[in-house]
């Protein structure tokens, strides 16, 4: 599609928002190249959609006051509330944001030192503890490159130093993501009926796929089975309402397709080691 098309299709004004959003974030990515060996801090709020990019230092995001999405090439994350997310140096990844009262707190750290650290070199999700939060909080003071030597520094590489010892939890939600479109069609379809019974059979029946073809499919797909993907999406929905915080529990549950609470709160536990209740109580701390 061409640039006047676009601009047909979406208005001027919205087009150049986007044209303008999207020159800011280049700039922004450039920025962060600039010095090698600095950490690079950036505190915003924001709402935003961030396309396909990457960067020669490492990603500390903790977003705060609402719900994030992380993609990769091949799995989408959800980022909940009390969250921080770490991406290595020269991932592709995407950052969706919804919330335009949400603050992103970023650091970005050289890579010197990640050898020293399996931590350093995978993706991750993790919960931050009160001590992590309050450092990426007071970091908030600089909102710029801080190049080694200074007090700022030390500062800042201290909270790189600490994270493989306070992160040991990762948050294991992540759902697999695949181009097939006829794979595309079914999740949407789930997606979009959350809240119903799903099964092999009655999900074969609707496609015209047998249940051990529909198996196969998953697995050969999203390489992960049919009900391991379906219990990820409903404790993603799970997230997203939660956040949200504009239904109850008990209708949270039915949203993401439990029937009972007790059911729901015992799957959320043996996802996130964590209770929904506790979730909920930790975004008004």
């Amino acid at each position: 599609m061409n640039c006047n098309a676009s601009i047909s299709i979406i208005g001027i004004d919205a087009f150049n928002s986007y044209k303008k959003d999207f020159m800011k974030e280049m700039a922004s990515l450039q920025e962060i190249e600039l010095h090698p060996h600095s950490i690079f801090v950036m505190h915003e709020k924001c709402e935003k959609y961030i396309a396909f990019h990457k960067h020669s230092k490492n990603q500390l995001t903790y977003v705060e006051g609402g719900l994030g999405y992380l993609r990769l090439r091949e799995k989408l994350f959800v980022i909940p509330a009390r969250h921080y997310f770490w991406i290595p140096a020269g991932v592709e990844h995407t950052i969706t944001i919804g919330n335009p009262a949400t603050v992103c707190r970023t650091l970005f750290f050289h890579t010197l030192d990640d050898a020293k650290n399996e931590f350093f070199t995978r993706v991750g999700i993790y919960p931050i503890n009160d001590l992590l939060f309050q450092m990426i909080k007071f970091s908030g003071q600089w909102n710029t490159h801080i190049l080694p030597g200074g007090e700022p520094y030390m500062f800042l590489q201290s909270i790189k130093n600490i994270l493989p010892q306070i992160s040991s939890q990762i948050l294991p939600v992540a759902l697999p993501s695949t181009e097939n479109k006829r794979m595309l069609s079914i999740l949407a379809f789930i997606e979009e009926n959350l809240s119903e019974s799903h099964s092999l059979q009655s999900i074969g029946l609707r496609f015209a796929i047998s249940e051990r073809s529909l198996s196969r499919f998953f697995q050969s797909t999203l390489h992960i089975s049919f009900l391991q993907y379906l219990k990820l999406l409903r404790m993603s929905k799970a997230f997203q309402l939660i956040v949200e915080n504009e239904h109850s529990l008990a209708h949270v549950a039915f949203l993401c397709g439990y029937q009972s609470l007790s059911s729901f709160s015992n799957t959320f536990y043996q996802v996130t080691q964590t209770r929904p209740s506790e979730l909920l109580a930790s975004m008004h701390n």
